[in-house]
């Protein structure tokens, strides 16, 4: 008898169950999508984590909110090339990491992909001379970079 009991649910874990039955089935999962989006629930937080930054790889996107800006006054950005003709690519360089230097290395990660030694090297090189993030990185992408490096409190331009 006791036994039994152990092996019924209680009330929380049935009202846990009806919850999550009821927020599935909410959702309506196109038939031509099931199966992936099966693979993807199997996944950890870690795989998912790894499979969006292949995918932003791969399509050039990213799974970040986008960020609203103003839109700059024209002659007054130094986005211009000679000609009057905007810049489409820039080149990303970080000048000085500033005094939350773990948190330009977190970013510098997330935006090289590269592992702890080699982003944190990278910043330590500052001391050095200005270097190189990222190149030939297109204008929006090299102003979000830009923004997400100067939050951390790094000294940043783009070239």
């Amino acid at each position: 008898m006791a036994e039994e009991k152990r092996n019924q649910p209680t009330q929380k874990e049935e009202e846990k169950e009806t919850k999550e039955s009821k927020e599935e089935e909410s959702i309506e999962v196109p038939e031509k999508f099931e199966k992936l989006v099966k693979s993807i629930e199997e996944l950890t937080v870690l795989e998912l984590s790894e499979l969006v930054k292949v995918l932003e790889k791969k399509f050039g996107v990213s799974a970040s909110a986008p960020v609203a800006a103003a839109a700059p006054v024209a002659g007054a950005s130094g986005d211009q090339e000679e000609g009057g003709e905007e810049k489409k690519e820039f080149t990303v360089e970080l000048k000085e990491a500033g005094e939350k230097k773990i948190e330009v290395i977190k970013v510098v990660r997330t935006i090289t992909n590269k592992g702890l030694k080699e982003a944190k090297d990278l910043v330590d090189g500052t001391a050095e001379g200005p270097q190189v993030i990222k190149e030939n990185v297109p204008a929006e992408e090299a102003k979000e970079i830009e923004k997400n490096l100067k939050d951390a409190g790094a000294v940043v331009e783009l070239k």
